[in-house]
């Protein structure tokens, strides 16, 4: 096993133990890109010296007996959307294929702050409109189970890169579904927190709290670790509070036996391919009798799919309509078809949609009033080619819009819920498989500690172990 193959809890430890130093950790790193990132392009801009040169000065403070952050010496992954400061950030867009920002994003950073060495940007579609991550500058990300298949998206290049040990850590942001899905179709955990708990000063919409930025990682203490790392306050996010103190502690052990669990295989409105459900069942079969209760309960999501059409049409306008006007013949598909959605909506559409997710949001708050945790698959489908911009047709039926087959994702974001994505084994065609462990608004601790529980219990049963690609077929693909 190579360095960059540890954990990344256990890299930090051995950092600052002095068993390994951050340029080594670096340096595993690095020859893990250069060996298999030509096989699946997730890893994008970098720059070498840099990350370097930082490596050399984490070394030096572990020697010299500085205090040392969270992230000391751990090599981490941006996601494309995040701007960082000397390194080209193109959002996946022609618009701006040559774009170097003079600063980084808060979370970006926050990371720097608490010793993350940013090693490289992570593919990702153009402005993150899509469950697909391929753009017009950098081509399509391949999935590390099989390249000619997607790692889904939006943060699909920070999964595909945790996922072969490219990074210790990535970042991921999500709306519909753009951090967990990557995470279930690439093995790896991924964590959308509560609005403002990862504030984002500088989101386009300010009143938007379907949009977070969350943590990716092999693990759930990895991506405990890295939201710890993340959470701040910030008044220039409307959503953002005073963090809760206790993210900052690693997961604890929980008493599953005394959960009562809500378990569903569609959410009750979402298309969910016949093998996903059959496999979803089996997985359950293995754990359902640790709970206190496990019930099978679909949470009321009423017109679901029509107000996140109109709620995320119309922040799409408020994004990106002026870039559909002066941009339209170098911008991908998913921004113009999700701003011409937006634009055929009227005030009437917009006030209803905004009803309909307030009840919504109070009939799962009501759910959670009777049981502690939703468990439900993290995908409708196994991982498709990239070729494809996303899946037309599950069961036999078409899908009415490209988002529709993330219905499993963007039905519990307009419930504003905490959720983990965790990769439980495999599924009938032997690729990744996730289910999302969801708990109410506000619930990130106790949401990732009975992940950390769950996982605990899961790593004695080999079927149910996060998988691993093959590395060496891989860097034969190259």
């Amino acid at each position: 096993m190579s360095l960059c193959d540890l954990d990344a809890v256990e890299q930090r430890r051995r950092i600052g133990t002095k068993e390994i130093s951050p340029v080594e950790l670096l340096e595993s790193a690095l020859a893990r890109i250069e060996a298999v990132n030509g096989a699946v392009n997730a890893v994008v801009a970098m720059d070498i010296e840099a990350a370097r040169t930082a490596a050399r000065a984490a070394e030096k403070a572990v020697l010299d007996g500085d205090d040392l952050g969270l992230l000391h010496g751990l090599p981490v992954g941006i996601k494309d959307l995040e701007a960082t400061a000397g390194l080209r950030t193109t959002y996946g867009s022609l618009i701006y294929e040559n774009h170097v920002p003079d600063q980084d994003d808060l979370s970006v950073a926050n990371l720097r702050d608490e010793g993350a060495i940013i090693v490289a940007k992570t593919n990702t579609p153009e402005f993150g409109a899509g469950a697909n991550t391929r753009n017009s500058v950098y081509g399509a990300t391949g999935n590390p189970f099989n390249p000619k298949l997607t790692p889904a998206g939006s943060s699909g290049g920070s999964a595909a890169a945790l996922a072969c040990g490219m990074v210790s850590l990535a970042s991921g942001s999500d709306y519909g579904g753009s951090l967990r899905t990557p995470a279930g179709f690439c093995g790896v955990t991924g964590f959308r927190p509560s609005p403002g708990v990862v504030p984002v000063p500088k989101r386009s919409v300010a009143l938007n709290p379907y949009s977070v930025q969350g943590g990716m990682g092999r693990t759930v203490a990895d991506v405990s670790l890295m939201i710890a790392a993340l959470t701040s306050a910030d008044i220039g996010d409307p959503f953002s509070q005073a963090f809760d103190p206790e993210l900052l502690e690693p997961p604890g052990e929980i008493d599953l036996g005394s959960l009562r669990v809500a378990i569903s295989a569609d959410l009750g409105c979402a298309p969910v391919d016949y093998d996903i459900r059959r496999v979803f069942a089996d997985k359950c079969a293995t754990f359902r009798g640790v709970f206190a209760d496990a019930q099978d309960r679909d949470p009321d999501l009423g017109d679901v799919h029509e107000a996140f059409e109109i709620t995320r049409g119309v922040n799409f306008i408020s994004a990106h309509a002026d870039r559909v006007k002066n941009h339209r013949d170098i911008l991908g598909p998913n921004v113009i078809d999700n701003v011409t959605r937006g634009l055929a909506y009227g005030a009437g559409d917009v006030g209803w949609a905004n009803a309909e997710q307030s009840k919504i949001y109070r009939n799962v708050l009501e759910l959670f009033d009777e049981v502690d945790l939703l468990i439900c698959p993290t995908a409708s489908v196994t991982p498709f080619p990239h070729d494809d911009w996303y899946v037309k047709e599950i069961n036999g039926e078409r899908m009415p819009t490209y988002m529709r087959w993330l219905a499993l994702s963007y039905g519990l974001t307009m419930a504003l819920p905490a959720i983990c994505s965790l990769p439980v084994g495999v599924d009938h065609k032997g690729m990744p498989f996730g289910i999302q462990i969801v708990g109410p608004n506000g619930s990130d601790r106790f949401v990732l500690q009975a992940a950390y529980a769950l996982e605990t219990y899961l790593a004695t049963q080999p079927a149910m172990q996060r998988p691993v690609p093959d590395l060496d077929a891989l860097a034969r693909q190259r």
